[in-house]
């Protein structure tokens, strides 16, 4: 989340971007409610996902995850296309990418239920037994 929001901040100091943009301009794209609708859905995606993944129970959470994360990887290498800098936007796309391949390997090793609030103690641990006297 935070990578896709610094990416975009820090593409306003390249030179041209802020005259484009009032000019109407982002990218490619015509600055219409559309786009901004669009990039802020893109946004809140993201930031929802926080959420959710501390409140979701484990099958839902692991299932959220692996979609979102996989829709989101095409949409992070289209953001690539046409950049003049490739360095700057190519370390933050990469990033990106690691960051979902992660997401989608521990959503899909994940275990498929929560584990049982029942168990004290790990099994390598010793329970703890107190003698009356």
């Amino acid at each position: 989340m935070f990578l896709y929001a610094y990416v975009d901040i820090l593409n306003f100091f390249t030179p041209g971007v802020i005259d484009d943009i009032l000019d109407g301009r982002v990218f490619e794209f015509d600055l219409s409610q559309t786009f901004s609708t669009t990039a802020l859905t893109l946004m809140a995606i993201p930031i929802l996902m926080v959420v959710l993944s501390m409140t979701l129970p484990a099958r839902a959470n692991r299932i959220t995850n692996l979609i979102v994360a996989s829709l989101y990887v095409p949409v992070t290498a289209f953001n690539a296309v046409g950049e003049s800098w490739l360095y700057f936007y190519g370390l933050g796309i990469v990033l990106e990418l690691i960051l979902l391949a992660l997401i989608l390997r521990y959503a899909w090793t994940w275990p498929r239920t929560t584990p049982s609030a029942t168990m004290a103690t790990s099994p390598d641990r010793e329970t703890v037994h107190w003698d009356a006297a």
